[in-house]
């Protein structure tokens, strides 16, 4: 059984908090299967009295908060990650389109290289 990642508390954690950077947003939903370090385990009281950053959108999917263990449809957190994912990755894909200068040579040799991974 996890406990609440806040400082002080002890309570038994119902809900993870995670943050996809990129899109700006919060997504508080069920307990994660597993810790995950980039994530945050909260209990009922402060799952609850989360908000997001200024500036910032949360999503909030329902999750139990008396019984921890019970799960929402995996289907249902796939598809919000799929989501989130997607407009992450249309980001990225917009910014690498604007940068296609190549970096100017300051010459001699380096003995590092940045190999680009084009998948």
């Amino acid at each position: 059984m996890r406990r609440c990642s806040r400082n002080a508390c002890s309570g038994v954690a119902v809900a993870t908090l995670t943050f996809e950077y990129e899109s700006s947003t919060a997504v508080l939903g069920p307990l994660a299967l597993e810790a995950d370090p980039g994530s945050y385990d909260l209990c009922a009281l402060h799952a609850e009295r989360t908000t997001a950053p200024v500036g910032w959108e949360i999503i909030k999917m329902p999750y139990s908060a008396t019984m921890p263990g019970q799960q929402i449809a995996d289907d249902d957190l796939i598809a919000l990650a799929a989501a989130v994912r997607e407009v992450g990755l249309s980001t990225q894909d917009s910014q690498r389109q604007k940068s296609t200068t190549k970096p100017k040579s300051r010459g001699g040799t380096r003995h590092l290289r940045v190999v680009r991974d084009d998948q």
